[in-house]
């Protein structure tokens, strides 16, 4: 079993910049990809971005792309996501969670969650 917790979340003026971390518990962090996904009230929880295990392929939803960057230290068993430019839609509560196999898009396609962290872009 794997834990997962987040952290970094708060609120922010539109523009601003935020640094979600994600710390893992367990000895297989690496042979994980990760994903970090969120979840607005009254929307359905979407993808944000994932990392290869390895940290050397990496993808990003379209509404984030140039803004948001992914990375991992698998020394520290931690995925960290660096929020850019945030803008009020960005709001949402972020979600870390793991895949023990290949990278995936849809949040059906991760084993592991965390409990969230929230995220509050202020206009």
């Amino acid at each position: 079993q794997v834990q997962l917790v987040e952290s970094g979340g708060g609120l922010v003026q539109a523009g601003g910049s935020l640094r979600l971390s994600c710390a893992s518990s367990g000895r297989r962090f690496s042979s994980y990809s990760m994903g970090w996904f969120r979840q607005a009230p009254g929307k359905e929880r979407e993808f944000v971005t994932t990392i290869s295990r390895s940290g050397g392929g990496t993808f990003y939803a379209d509404s984030v792309k140039g803004r948001f960057t992914i990375s991992r230290d698998n020394a520290k068993k931690t995925v960290y996501l660096q929020m850019n430019s945030l803008k009020p839609e960005d709001t949402a509560v972020y979600y870390c969670a793991a895949k023990i196999s290949g990278i995936g898009l849809g949040p059906s396609e991760y084993d592991f969650w965390g409990q969230g962290t929230q995220v509050t872009v202020s206009s």
